[in-house]
């Protein structure tokens, strides 16, 4: 293709040819601004004069602008004048880019406009954000926000530059600490500054009260570990010796990189892993935590400050923000007993070791890259497997999406959701929501007693679906284009300020606890909601221009998911007002849990890898929903098709174009933890 610039928008450099077809060409490229490998789908300039086939692929390529397909990264006209193969002649080559993914044939590179998983609504918000930081006029305040934000957290040289020194206020503040009672303020600062994070001790945030859902408790949980639960340190089989031993080292890597002697972060690790293990012993396993009755335990302050009196309470809730607070929910007594105990014996010394090291650890993702590859290497690639750290435009992509995902979300949906997806999704769960309605009246095994409060419960759940009805106001968060950690820490603040703002406050049925990128769902017990992001209704997951057959297979299977978790071995806890009541008669409740034995007895047969079983009474709730909401949206899809003949297409009848759909919503790669 001669006459093709070397570098297109100033930005892509144009690479070889890697196929062609009719009416395009495929160049590999390379992004310059974000360093990444791409794929560019460019025009045939001996077809760039024949306005039929401009204009067909013109469409193709303002389709992608308008961002209905989520994997494009960007789309294109060049402006600029070329030559043509046979010479002399000048024409403005139109060309998306995409980013090109290793292991796709050239015939899918030629023939889709996308060349990578479109789920990823990672790609469609990395597009937003890096024209918004391009952009140096016209913004509204929450674009310039998200578009700082993700200029300051692209500029890697100036991260590595500042290398630990974003930790200096807060390791200064430790440092001060010289008793026990100093621990309180200093440790609600650090939850302050990582959003609320429960590394720091213990958890403290805002919940629903589990005796009235619509109010707001302040919740004081378990934490204190770095390890992902109590049984990476309680479990005695050779691979978890390993990873603890792992871990250890790890952490004394990072002790080292704060200043420590390669001696004294040994030592250092010893005394963090010493304590994290007396705290994780006294927690919950995550099975138990699942019990929503082992967890609810109200108190008053006085009588939280009577079982752990060595503890600041005072000091605490008033730099959290809550000094008036008279009573609370503690998930876990037993775990804040230890506390107590732990406040007693172990030294102040250890106690502040103990905060740098989760002071690190939680910020170690913004700082500079040897903080930020130490941490991937133990938490992904030692403990999860993953081969490499994600690209860093992705990574910033989650890092906005997680600290300012209703702005960012905003963007989102204005490109890629439409109305017609927002009403056709809404037709879907009303069908499947009848399939349940159905189903629990024809239960023989369930007393009209129980049946009545199970069709309330079904008929005052609300749906969600796409985005919030009001997004969030950042106005108070300050972001600025050339201070990464800055923005992180006040971002993070500004949101445990807004959650524990709730505290003696009517919930807010309104809220969402999902931004409208996200590739997910969820139901909210106590909300008695079901919320399905813009992000999970887009291609291949949801096509508003598919038939009915994989959309039930895939996003109506997904609803069915959600909703069957209302009543599941959890979700059955709560009442149609999100309180934690037990309505169903004893006969009932025996009924349900004899029928459940089955799922957990058949799941527990499976096995994850080498000699692993599935842990079936963890995976419970899931593997119900899994069941049910696969059955519901099938009846609910067989309701939708009526009397209409079901014809095959590509080969296959409509019943399997449903189930492959169901596959592929759940096909993943995973590797095995080391």
């Amino acid at each position: 293709m001669n006459g093709i610039p070397r570098l297109l928008g100033g930005r892509y450099q144009v690479g070889e040819l890697i196929g062609r077809g009719g009416m395009a060409e495929v160049h590999a490229g390379h992004d310059t601004r974000l360093g990444r490998t791409v794929a560019i789908k460019m025009l045939r300039s001996d077809l760039a004069r024949d306005p039929s086939f401009l204009a067909r692929f013109r469409r193709e390529a303002q389709s992608a602008a308008g961002l209905n397909h989520p994997a494009i990264v960007a789309v294109y006209d060049s402006g600029e004048d070329h030559e043509t193969e046979s010479g002399g002649a000048t024409v403005a080559l139109p060309y998306i880019v995409m980013e090109y993914v290793e292991g796709r044939t050239l015939r899918e590179i030629l023939t889709e406009t996308t060349v990578m998983d479109p789920t990823e609504a990672a790609r469609v918000t990395e597009g937003i954000l890096d024209a918004l930081s391009q952009k140096t006029s016209g913004n509204t305040p929450n674009q310039q926000k998200i578009g700082d934000y993700f200029t300051a957290c692209m500029s890697e040289p100036a991260i590595d530059a500042r290398g630990a020194a974003p930790l200096k206020s807060s390791l200064d503040a430790i440092d001060k600490v010289a008793t026990v009672k100093d621990l309180a303020g200093v440790i609600a600062q650090l939850q302050s500054d990582s959003g609320g994070d429960d590394q720091f001790l213990f958890g403290f945030g805002a919940q629903q009260d589990y005796e009235n859902a619509r109010a707001m408790v302040a919740n004081a949980s378990a934490g204190g570990l770095g390890l992902p639960d109590r049984d990476y340190y309680t479990k005695t089989d050779a691979h978890s010796v390993d990873i603890r031993q792992k871990y250890t080292e790890h952490v004394a890597r990072m002790m080292s990189l704060l200043g420590d002697s390669a001696d004294v972060a040994k030592q250092h690790a010893a005394t963090i892993m010493q304590l994290e293990t007396q705290l994780a012993t006294a927690s919950l396993t995550l099975t138990d935590k699942r019990d929503p009755k082992k967890l609810a335990h109200k108190t008053t302050i006085v009588d939280l400050k009577k079982s752990t009196p060595d503890f600041d309470w005072g000091t605490f809730t008033a730099k959290s923000g809550v000094p008036r607070l008279a009573s609370l929910n503690v998930s876990e007594p037993a775990f804040f007993k230890a506390v107590q105990l732990a406040l007693t014996k172990v030294p102040v010394s250890d106690w502040k070791t103990y905060l740098r090291w989760h002071l690190v650890h939680a910020q170690a993702r913004f700082l500079s890259s040897n903080f930020e590859r130490e941490n991937f290497e133990f938490f992904q690639h030692t403990l999860r497997g993953t081969p490499a750290m994600k690209p860093r435009w992705k990574r910033c992509v989650g890092w906005v999406d997680s600290q300012l995902g209703e702005a960012l979300g905003e963007e989102f949906v204005r490109r890629a959701f439409g109305a017609d997806t927002r009403a056709r999704v809404l037709e879907m769960t009303t069908r499947i929501e009848k399939a349940m309605e159905t189903n629990l009246q024809s239960l023989t095994w369930m007393s009209p007693e129980t049946r009545r409060q199970a069709l309330a419960k079904l008929h005052a759940m609300v749906n969600k679906i796409g985005y919030p009805e009001h997004y969030r106001d950042y106005g108070l968060v300050t972001i600025a284009p050339d201070d990464f950690a800055g923005n992180v820490q006040r971002a993070q603040a500004f949101e445990q300020k807004r959650t524990l703002a709730k505290v003696g406050r009517p919930v807010d049925r309104a809220e969402w606890f999902m931004t409208p990128p996200t590739v997910n769902a969820y139901y909210d017990a106590q909300m008695n909601d079901m919320n399905f992001p813009a992000g999970v209704l887009q291609p291949p997951l949801f096509d508003v221009k598919m038939d009915d057959a994989p959309n039930y297979g895939n996003t109506g299977a997904t609803i069915g998911h959600e909703l069957t978790h209302g009543f599941d071995d959890e979700g059955r806890q709560f009442d149609a007002k999100g309180n934690l009541k037990d309505w169903w008669t004893k006969a009932d409740a025996k009924a349900f849990e004899e029928r459940a034995k089955c799922v957990t007895d058949q799941y527990a047969q499976y096995t994850v890898v080498d000699e692993i079983k599935i842990n079936s009474q963890l995976s419970q709730g899931e593997d119900i929903a899994d069941l049910g909401g696969t059955m519901l949206a099938y009846v609910a899809w067989q309701d939708a098709m009526g009397k209409r003949i079901h014809e095959n297409i590509d080969g296959f009848t409509p019943e399997q174009r449903y189930f492959l759909s169901w596959a592929q919503l759940r096909r993943q790669k995973r590797r095995a933890g080391r």
